[in-house]
């Protein structure tokens, strides 16, 4: 058994460790501890940087929909002043064209007015002047007739005056 290189080699191994393993052993955990506590303040760090992503997250949702919701009412405020533009707009357009149908009317009826009286005072002219014809026909041939015409004349005048006076 001293003979066989593997029992020295053996026995190397464990008076290592008992001599050195102490201090092996506290360099390790030590350098595993370490570790550990740079794993754990890395998760720390992650888990305090996820939240803050959260939160910003949050914030960023908040003023989105605020936004969006501002956007909304400017919509429906804008929508609200065009259709009451478009409104207005119509109203005036058909005030306007209310005001030009009723200029036409008027100016249709004074022509109206004007062609009625240039027709009544033709004719009147056209039945004085065949009036005259006749009366002027008719006392040529009879001298009773004008005479008697005449007296009838004198007898409604005041009649005539009347009416035209009133």
């Amino acid at each position: 058994m001293f003979h066989d290189p593997r029992f020295w080699t053996a026995l190397a191994f464990v008076l290592f460790f008992v001599i050195f393993g102490r201090k092996l052993w506290v360099a390790i955990t030590g350098h595993l501890d370490a570790r550990a506590d740079s794993v754990r303040h890395d998760l720390d760090e992650a888990a305090r940087l996820r939240r803050e992503a959260e939160q910003m997250l949050e914030d960023a949702t908040r003023e989105r929909e605020k936004t969006l919701a501002e956007t909304q009412a400017m919509l429906a405020r804008s929508e609200a002043e065009a259709a009451g533009l478009a409104e207005r707009a119509r109203q005036d357009a058909e005030a306007a064209a209310a005001r030009y149908e009723k200029m036409a009317q008027d100016r249709i009826h004074a022509a109206e007015r004007s062609a009625i009286r240039e027709i009544q005072d033709r004719a009147a002219q056209i039945a004085v002047a065949a009036a005259r014809d006749v009366v002027s026909t008719r006392l040529t041939e009879s001298p009773d007739i004008a005479a008697t015409l005449i007296d009838k004349g004198i007898d409604s005048l005041p009649e005539a005056l009347r009416r035209s006076a009133a």
